[in-house]
């Protein structure tokens, strides 16, 4: 491990941090990806106890500042084109009650970003006949339940919204309806962990507008 009389914990944590959100941004690594990457590289081959890690929220902090910094030319119109895309979907899906998450949702997706969405539903299968119907062509993999209840199915493809325009992947995670209930209660910042559609064109709108839209 880190000798502790030899690193401040705190600003350990802090390169770390700094470190994960630029290989985030620029290479499009997951958290975990990143975080694991970016402590090899502050500590080399020195093993690091969890309490020098930094959370993901101190991570997306710092990729927030580094698009602002590095990408602020950029990155607000990839992530509203990627918004664009998953509203498309949503309503696409509208029968099996979707929502979205992840970086689409908390303003910090970048051109290596998929949508992820989440769909409840009586019975999820549905989903799967509703994309073959409309020949999408998916791969079948799983994610981790968001209340860390096992892993949840999950349908992934590409879709290309025009000719002219980059593939862009889309994930949909089914869960059953009863998974919907407390599902949307918001975290310990008063963020909301996934929004349904009418909660994203207010982000839409309030990203158009410049007038700041509450979605807690």
């Amino acid at each position: 491990m880190v000798r502790r009389s030899h690193f401040d914990p705190e600003r350990v944590r802090e390169e770390i941090a700094i470190a994960a959100a630029r290989m985030i941004a620029e290479d499009g690594l997951d958290y975990a990806t990143a975080k694991r990457k970016a402590a090899r590289q502050v500590a080399g081959e020195t093993r690091i106890e969890g309490v020098w890690l930094p959370d993901n929220d101190q991570i997306e902090d710092e990729i927030r500042e580094y698009q602002a910094l590095f990408q602020g030319d950029s990155q607000p119109a990839v992530l509203r084109r990627l918004r664009e895309v998953a509203l498309d979907w949503m309503r696409r899906l509208d029968d099996y009650h979707p929502y979205l998450t992840g970086a689409v949702l908390n303003g910090t997706a970048g051109e290596h970003s998929d949508v992820h969405l989440q769909i409840f539903c009586d019975d999820p299968k549905e989903v799967a006949i509703h994309l073959l119907n409309a020949n999408i062509q998916y791969d079948v993999s799983e994610t981790r339940h968001f209340a860390a209840r096992g892993f949840v199915e999950t349908l992934s493809f590409l879709w290309k919204p025009s000719r002219d325009e980059e593939p862009v992947g889309i994930h949909v995670a089914l869960y059953n309806t009863d998974d919907l209930r407390g599902a949307v209660r918001a975290d310990a910042r008063g963020r909301l962990p996934r929004a349904n559609a009418r909660t994203l064109q207010e982000l839409l709108d309030e990203s158009e507008s410049g007038v700041p839209t509450s979605t807690t």
